[in-house]
């Protein structure tokens, strides 16, 4: 039997963060190292259409809690599409935004 997953205190600011900077956000979280959002943004000047997969981490923990599962990492390791984040903060989430415009 599978348990449920945990989410870390700052995921629904991290996604309310994305929203709010014009992003589409999905919880897709399934553990087996899979990231915890799908993250979409087009930049409305230039069309361009970005996607990130984004594994959030607490930044209010310390950096030994903040580090990937074993699973996360391997997935990290394998993922052939780039564009996979760790996010631990609103800023970052907001900066990696930012970054696509």
């Amino acid at each position: 039997m599978r348990r449920a997953n945990r989410i870390d205190a700052n995921h629904v600011r991290i996604v309310e963060t994305f929203r709010k900077a014009g992003a589409y956000v999905r919880t897709i979280s399934q553990g087996e190292g899979l990231p915890d959002l799908l993250v979409g943004y087009r930049n409305p000047v230039s069309g361009v259409c970005y996607c990130w997969l984004v594994e959030v981490k607490d930044g209010s923990k310390p950096p030994s809690a903040r580090t990937l599962t074993e699973a996360e990492q391997k997935f990290f390791d394998e993922w052939p599409g780039g564009n996979a984040k760790v996010i631990t903060s609103e800023g970052e989430a907001l900066s990696l935004i930012i970054s696509a415009v």
